[in-house]
């Protein structure tokens, strides 16, 4: 037979391999399952990859946002002293933190000093900002040059500017009241009165916040098409027709998040009013975050409680703007 194939004989006989294709033999099982197995395994690679990746990411939200938020509320509905906070086993207390701060006299100041500072703040750091933003956007010659020293008062640290703030408003040997000496004004106590206090770390917060609305604003004004003011100059609008009709609205999505954002860390501003006033005189220039610090920190004798219930009332009115501006987006976007 192995004779008969290799002489070109048929086999079997009236067998013809004319106008035939071979056919390559199919691939055993074995094969089949190095190819199956070869895919199961890069798509296990690329999960474990994925997971690596993420592990960082998760790690560091675990360890710096969820535990510390954990805390906070565990404190907040705990009775802790001195002991029970090192040794731990604070009875649970429930609501009666939240029943003592929202009771407590100083929560309506420290309220109401918390919505005035943040207001008042934004609504200037915005306005300053915007003004700003629109005069380096014309371009002149020291544009660049003066847009970079105006960000100085951001990246200096706040223990530094508020220094320097308690510094220049000193009622005694303070830069400012020397000025106003020069035109016959009488000297002001700027961090030692009670009808000034809130004042002055209010002018030291916009001052420091205006960088950042101006560079976020700057930013929007660079992505609006420049034809549309070129129509609009020919059509003979005015520059304020011009910021009415086209600047304004078409900042509107940045201008959210430049506020919200602003809104989030003036809510949170703590070191600057510390250092400049301890939250006083008395409870003049007390907010929520500076009242917190001081109930867990700023006696020898600590609430932790307490001071955890102000932070956690502070999250949920940042939460509420947040979830605010999202609704806010949503409903634009639809």
């Amino acid at each position: 037979m192995d004779t008969a194939r290799a002489d070109g004989l048929q086999w079997p006989p009236g067998s013809s391999g004319a106008g035939r294709e071979r056919t390559p033999p199919a691939p055993s099982r074995t094969v089949r399952r190095r190819h199956g197995h070869g895919r199961v395994g890069g798509s296990r690679t690329t999960q474990l990859a994925a997971w690596g990746f993420l592990a960082p990411v998760g790690i560091y939200l675990g360890a710096f946002y969820a535990y510390p938020l954990y805390r906070n509320v565990d404190l907040s509905v705990r009775h802790y002293t001195v002991r029970s906070f090192v040794q731990g086993g604070a009875p649970f207390s429930g609501w009666h933190n939240f029943d003592q701060v929202l009771h407590d006299p100083t929560f309506s100041t420290a309220l109401r000093n918390t919505i005035v500072f943040t207001l008042v703040s934004i609504l200037f750091q915005y306005v300053l900002g915007l003004a700003l933003a629109v005069f380096f956007h014309r371009g002149f010659r020291l544009a660049p040059t003066l847009r970079a020293l105006f960000l100085i008062p951001w990246l200096l640290p706040l223990i530094v500017s508020a220094s320097t703030w308690s510094w220049m408003l000193n009622s005694e040997s303070g830069v400012v009241n020397y000025a106003l000496g020069l035109i016959g004004v009488a000297k002001v106590s700027w961090l030692t009165s009670p009808s000034w206090a809130l004042t002055s770390v209010i002018i030291a917060n916009i001052w420091i916040g205006i960088p950042f609305n101006l560079v976020i604003l700057y930013s929007g004004l660079q992505n609006i098409p420049g034809e549309l003011y070129e129509a609009a100059s020919l059509d003979g609008a005015t520059g304020w027709q011009q910021f009415r009709r086209i600047t304004f609205p078409l900042l509107r999505p940045v201008s959210a998040i430049t506020v919200l954002l602003g809104l989030i860390y003036t809510l949170k501003v703590f070191d600057l009013i510390w250092i400049m006033t301890k939250g006083g005189p008395g409870d003049s220039s007390s907010t929520l975050a500076t009242w917190s610090y001081r109930l867990g920190f700023g006696s020898l004798l600590p609430a932790f409680g307490p001071g955890a219930a102000v932070g956690n009332i502070l999250i949920l009115i940042a939460l509420a703007f947040g979830l605010f501006y999202i609704r806010l987006q949503r409903r634009q976007a639809a």
